[in-house]
């Protein structure tokens, strides 16, 4: 017995040390670029945003505020409290949609993380990101023309921690607040990834996740919604799952549901929407999930 938990333990081992020796330098990218994004670029990607107020860009705009919504280095709740600042300073509803759906899917450090996925996946990643927030925007803008969207009543401008007047040392604090939140999970992921590596047939993940395209992007779709915690904790698992036989729409489905269902994401979007809108976010999110999925599927 003795000897079967040790030739197991050496087994786990082994894929612990290969998935974290592959995974771990891009996670060390996408600390240090979250990092420095956040404290040297925020406030420029920031006011970027707001000086597109009173800009006649039409529906221009709504593209352009989920290209800034993805440089944005803010978590969901980082985001919240700023969205209403730029709505108290006359930002659109539309183009305040684009910018916190795209900031709630994806972000300079995800990006560096998700490079570890290879060309194709990282693409996806982002184009499916970008559109996904400019899909927000746009019913917004067309469905919710003359209404008002979002209630942003209670939410104060954020306070940024970041305000060491030496610029290395608030560099380094960032970083540290970057590990201590993400590094957890990173170790996590690394563990689920070696444990599915050992015990999980790369057949049985084909017939889940593979197989039937279809039916593989709705299981990976609907995986995303309980299973997603951290963006860097989940990138080892994509990673095995695709080598395992995962559709590339699948990981696309994953992608999006993922972020997007997060149970503290949907806290802070539950408090802006309101119940009705709320439950239209989350039909919103599934459908859009699936249906990347399987065109990413139909792409040679």
């Amino acid at each position: 017995m003795t000897e079967l938990l040790h030739r197991e333990f050496v087994y786990l081992w082994y894929y612990f040390t290969l998935q974290l020796g592959q995974i771990f330098p891009y996670w060390v990218l996408g600390m240090v670029l979250g990092s420095a994004v956040s404290v040297f670029a925020k406030e420029r990607i920031h006011g970027a945003f707001r000086s597109l107020q009173g800009k006649k860009l039409g529906v221009i705009g709504i593209f352009a505020a989920s290209v800034l919504g993805v440089a944005s280095p803010l978590c969901m709740y980082g985001t919240v409290p700023l969205a209403a600042s730029f709505s108290r300073s006359g930002i659109k509803d539309d183009w305040l949609a684009a910018f916190m759906m795209s900031s709630i899917l994806l972000n300079p450090q995800l990006i560096a993380y998700s490079a570890a996925l290879g060309g194709a996946a990282l693409t996806v990643r982002i184009v499916s990101c970008l559109l996904c927030g400019a899909a927000a925007g746009l019913l917004v803008h067309f469905f919710f023309k003359n209404k008002s969207f979002f209630n942003f009543s209670g939410f104060e401008e954020p306070k940024s921690r970041d305000t060491d007047p030496n610029l290395l040392l608030r560099f380094l604090k960032n970083l540290g607040r970057n590990i201590k939140a993400t590094g957890l999970y990173f170790l996590i992921g690394i563990v689920l990834s070696a444990l599915f590596q050992r015990y999980v047939p790369a057949e049985a993940m084909t017939a889940i996740f593979g197989g039937n395209e279809a039916f593989g992007v709705l299981m990976a779709a609907t995986v995303g919604v309980p299973l997603y915690a951290c963006g860097g904790g989940t990138i080892p698992l994509l990673q095995q799952w695709l080598a395992d036989g995962m559709s590339l729409g699948g990981a696309a489905a994953f992608m999006l549901t993922g972020p997007s269902t997060k149970i503290t994401n949907l806290g802070a979007v539950k408090i802006v929407l309101g119940v009705r809108r709320f439950f239209l976010y989350l039909a919103f999110v599934m459908l859009f999930s699936l249906a990347s999925g399987l065109i990413v599927n139909l792409i040679p």
